[in-house]
């Protein structure tokens, strides 16, 4: 992790970066309406947004690390990259048709289903086109890119809404074009870098003399990143609490626009920093911004701080997500990347599933400032085993 360096981001990575741009306009013109098509048009309680968001998650890690080790294996990255983003792409239109709880979880399921697959041999891809002290940089710029479809998708989904006097199905219906798009351009546009498979089984892909070879710095990592990421629960709680405090239900998805306007702005350059001067401080700082933005939303009396609190969320992600995955670049060996990335997203996965969940149960029975000030709390904690854990000596 000794930070070197930035170098010139090629070209294979801008345009992986526009392939998640155009899928993430996508699933976040669906993510921006969805908890209130669950609660206002479905009738479901809150509860049950928290456990789609965390069932959701937690499949897209767990199928990260059986994707990531198989590309490992076959020495393919490109094939289940396409596989992924085409699954997903085919979920869209299930949405729009759903008529109830299990058609909706159907769907979401399906959706992270396929972006678990193509998560870490998408990552693995970054990772191999590019020279070591540039990680930073590559997956900062990716996020970027990311981001920046986090933005146009909810944008697009209030213009939609607009239009159709809060419509959520046929929003819903017209972000399955981008989707189809993002496919198109990643099968045209993306040449696959040559890597060695890995020889033996592919039937067994998750084999622990692989989770031996990855190191003792890469677990240390991957534990002090699930603790952190506990209190991290699905930011569809923030749209929630928007609507909650009276924000309008067109204007809902704008939450989602400034959060993800600062978290493109900030992910690059917080990359291309973490190359020339270390990760770790960077990843405190980001983490304690999460912190801030718990306490300003468990506080907001008005949509306004909502807004405020998703300005300072927005800042955490910038801070810390293309940083997450560049240390992992950094610490795992180069021939078991995907695993690596596979293991570790599973691992915040799993904590992505406990903290939506508790999110949820706290939001039903107590309160939804009661949500944000646990997650508060609970970061401070994760705060102080981080400046205490072995990964400052690694």
């Amino acid at each position: 992790m000794t930070p070197a360096k930035s170098t010139r981001v090629p070209r294979g990575v801008w345009i992986l970066g526009f392939v998640s741009m155009l899928m993430d306009t996508s699933s976040e013109m669906i993510h921006s309406v969805l908890p209130m098509f669950l609660v206002s048009g479905l009738g479901l309680p809150v509860v049950s947004v928290g456990l789609i968001e965390g069932l959701a998650d937690a499949t897209t890690q767990i199928t990260k690390a059986f994707s990531g080790a198989v590309s490992d294996r076959l020495g393919k990255r490109k094939l289940l990259a396409v596989l992924g983003y085409g699954l997903a792409a085919a979920s869209k239109p299930i949405f729009p048709l759903s008529t109830g709880f299990v058609s909706v979880l159907s769907a979401r399921l399906m959706d992270r289903f396929g972006k678990g697959i193509r998560g870490a041999p998408r990552d693995a891809l970054v990772a191999d086109m590019v020279e070591d002290g540039g990680h930073g940089a590559a997956f900062g710029l990716r996020q970027a890119l990311d981001s920046i479809g986090a933005v146009a998708g909810p944008l697009a989904a209030v213009a939609v809404m607009a239009l159709t006097a809060d419509n959520f199905r046929i929003t819903m219906w017209v972000a399955v074009l981008p989707a189809i798009l993002c496919v198109v351009l990643l099968i045209k546009g993306v040449e696959e870098r040559a890597v060695s498979k890995i020889e033996g089984a592919a039937a067994h892909p998750l084999r622990p003399r692989d989770w031996m070879a990855l190191g003792r710095p890469f677990w240390i990592f991957a534990a002090v990143a699930f603790t952190l990421s506990l209190p991290r629960f699905s930011e569809a709680f923030m749209l929630l609490r928007a609507q909650g405090l009276g924000l309008r239900e067109d204007f809902v998805p704008l939450v989602f626009v400034v959060m993800n306007i600062v978290y493109a702005l900030v992910s690059f350059p917080a990359g291309r920093l973490s190359d020339r001067v270390g990760r770790r401080a960077l990843i405190a700082i980001g983490f304690a911004v999460l912190l801030v933005a718990d306490v300003v939303l468990a506080l907001a009396p008005s949509p306004a701080l909502v807004f405020l609190g998703a300005v300072i969320w927005g800042l955490h992600m910038g801070l810390t997500q293309g940083v997450l995955s560049a240390i992992v670049a950094d610490v795992a060996p180069a021939r078991l990347r995907a695993t690596a990335f596979g293991l570790f997203n599973m691992a915040i996965g799993f904590a992505a599933l406990f903290g939506s969940l508790a999110a949820g149960e706290i939001w039903d029975h107590i309160g939804p400032a009661y949500a944000f000030w646990a997650g508060a709390v609970v970061m401070a904690l994760a705060l102080g085993l981080y400046f205490v854990s072995p990964l400052k000596k690694t």
